[in-house]
């Protein structure tokens, strides 16, 4: 029962964390947050502090599942690749290492050349759907775009791709979602499948190089052209799934949220569909108001003083960029969704430091030609009067709405 009643709390918060985050602004020091377990970190000055102090505020456990494995789970998962650092959950010259690659690969040049794949996909999904009157743009869209994109890049075949998402979203599920034992297990199963199929990539990326996000990873990870080690290819498929993972699924919540906050005022749709010139002011406003990653968190290596409040080493703070994006001393009206806020590009939605998401150009890419897209062939859009407001995943990680009902 404790821990049911944990997890209640935790989803209750994690739904809508911003009344806590503005309790947390106004009091003196930090506020210790027990359904995180950690101190929550809710200032935009406090939060840049503790993004830049990397050698006191460790990112090795960035990322701590909210849920225990089952033993079900457990008889599963060693048939898959086991957990390796990553570019999130490391420090230092390691995190430099597993972040070359991606820094590489998600140039700007790159992600240019990507636009013109990405914006061919967004075209043929609403084309799908444009002549239905309504949809559900969570399933038919948002969830759709992004995997195709992160596919494209990392160099997955395109028939390969739902089941590379599927993968992907079992994988979140397993870590950070109440299921049963059975439903861990199968979660567990399909997780396998995934690490099994990018296991596939790896390998053959070794043998035959390609100009892709693949090829570029298992050369960094793994220099050479020998076979790879078992050891090499555990390493690999953890990184491979790693950015396949924060690829698709944050920019999938971010689409999601940014269209729900656009047609939840209809005014501020009618002024972006009559200048399509604010869609990118619109995106970076849609970041800062309701970033789909709320928080990651870190540990302190020593004994440290943040914000007045003193932590011994072994601490656990989060880290709430959802809250530093509406802290009152940096902006003006900061609870309020406006795609004319001057503000620009201030915010810590996709981080800040050597932690800075590498992929937030891609990020925005697809976000502004959706909003391009959906501006232009869908200028009637709104919220369906008939469903209900659209709930939040319990979520502080790709936060989203469940499901988004449309017509036009």
């Amino acid at each position: 029962m404790a821990h049911e009643h944990d997890q209640a709390g935790r989803d209750e918060l994690y739904a809508d964390p911003y009344p806590l985050y503005a309790r947390a602004r106004r009091a003196g020091g930090l506020t210790y947050v027990p359904e995180f377990g950690a101190w929550l970190v809710a200032r935009d000055r406090d939060v840049r502090e503790v993004l830049l102090r990397t050698e006191e505020f460790s990112s090795v456990n960035a990322l701590l599942p909210d849920v225990a494995l089952s033993e079900a789970a457990l008889g599963v998962l060693p048939r898959g690749f086991g957990p390796r650092p990553t570019v999130v959950n490391t420090d230092g010259a390691a995190h430099r290492r597993h972040r070359a690659p991606l820094n590489r690969g998600l140039s700007a040049a790159r992600v240019a050349a990507l636009v013109p794949y990405a914006r061919g996909c967004a075209q043929e999904l609403l084309d799908r759907f444009a002549a239905d009157g309504s949809a559900e743009l969570v399933g038919a869209y948002a969830r759709r775009l992004p995997g195709q994109v992160v596919g494209g890049l990392i160099g997955l075949d395109p028939a390969d791709v739902p089941a590379a998402v599927h993968g992907g979203y079992r994988a979140e599920e397993l870590m950070f979602r109440p299921l049963s034992p059975a439903g861990q297990a199968a979660a567990a199963e399909d997780v396998v499948a995934l690490q099994h199929l990018l296991d596939g990539y790896v390998r053959d990326r070794r043998a035959r190089p390609r100009d892709d996000l693949c090829s570029a990873l298992v050369a960094a990870l793994a220099p050479g052209h020998g076979e790879l080690t078992l050891e090499q290819r555990h390493e690999a498929v953890a990184g491979l799934q790693n950015v396949l993972i924060a690829g698709f699924l944050t920019t999938s919540a971010m689409i999601a949220t940014t269209l729900l906050h656009l047609l939840r005022d209809p005014r501020q749709w009618r002024t972006l569909c009559a200048d399509p010139g604010l869609v990118p002011a619109a995106v970076e406003e849609a970041a800062r108001h309701d970033p789909s990653v709320q928080a990651f968190r870190r540990t302190t290596t020593r004994p440290v003083t943040l914000a007045g409040t003193e932590l011994p080493a072994g601490a656990h703070v989060l880290v709430a960029y959802g809250s530093a994006n509406r802290d009152e001393e940096r902006y003006e009206r900061p609870a309020e969704f406006d795609i004319t806020r001057p503000e620009g590009r201030r915010h810590l939605a996709f981080g800040a430091g050597p932690h800075g998401c590498p992929g937030s150009q891609l990020a925005r890419e697809q976000l502004r030609l959706t909003l391009h897209l959906f501006a232009r062939e869908l200028p009637d859009l709104r919220l369906d009067p008939a469903r209900p407001v659209p709930a939040m995943r319990p979520t502080l990680l790709h936060r989203s709405p469940e499901a988004l009902y449309v017509t036009w």
